[in-house]
């Protein structure tokens, strides 16, 4: 028997008929995928809670808008962040960053920012995360709660963080496209 592939590094859309408001119209980064389960983060979920109020000097290194995301509800008193590294994976990749995917990392929070400062393209910083139990993922899927579809190193610091949803199925080939015009409330259409 074949393990499953792994969805690590890309992302999940929720699809109009996922309505639970954690992740309504929610696009979420797969950090890790395994047997074991999921974890992601939301990125498009911001706080009016700026960076520079609950980590002290990151919030130059934090791309627009410089505020704290939910990443999901889970651990929403724990903070994690991502950065995207230019380059090719192996060839001197900065201490206090751990590639995930691509040239997407994690930021190691504990390290001093100025050791970073050069390093790195834009920061975000998330409260929380997202998890999946071993199957529950996959069996949501299955549902049509998600769709997945790759990322881009842009994803993580949209500028834009609200149109995110609609700009990531607007790129996507065939019918998926058509879903970025689907209305907010599809009774008032």
């Amino acid at each position: 028997m074949t393990a499953a592939p792994s969805h690590t590094g890309r992302l999940l859309v929720a699809t109009p008929v996922l309505t639970d408001p954690n992740f309504a119209r929610a696009v979420v980064l797969l950090l890790d995928h395994d047997e074991q389960g999921a974890l992601g983060v939301v990125l498009n979920r911001p706080t009016p809670v700026e960076v520079a109020t609950v980590l002290d000097g990151w919030a130059d290194l934090t791309g627009r808008p410089a505020v704290v995301f939910q990443g999901g509800p889970v651990a929403l008193d724990s903070a994690l962040a991502l950065a995207v590294v230019p380059g090719e994976p192996g060839h001197g990749e900065p201490i206090g960053w751990r590639r995930v995917h691509g040239a997407i990392g994690l930021v190691d929070l504990e390290a001093p920012p100025e050791v970073l400062a050069g390093e790195l393209g834009a920061m975000r910083v998330f409260a929380g995360y997202s998890g999946w139990s071993p199957g529950q993922l996959e069996a949501e899927i299955a549902e049509g709660a998600w769709y997945l579809v790759d990322c881009e190193p842009g994803d993580v610091s949209s500028p834009e963080p609200e149109r995110l949803w609609r700009s990531v199925l607007r790129r996507q080939r065939g019918p998926l496209a058509m879903l970025a015009t689907y209305p907010d409330d599809p009774t008032m259409n």
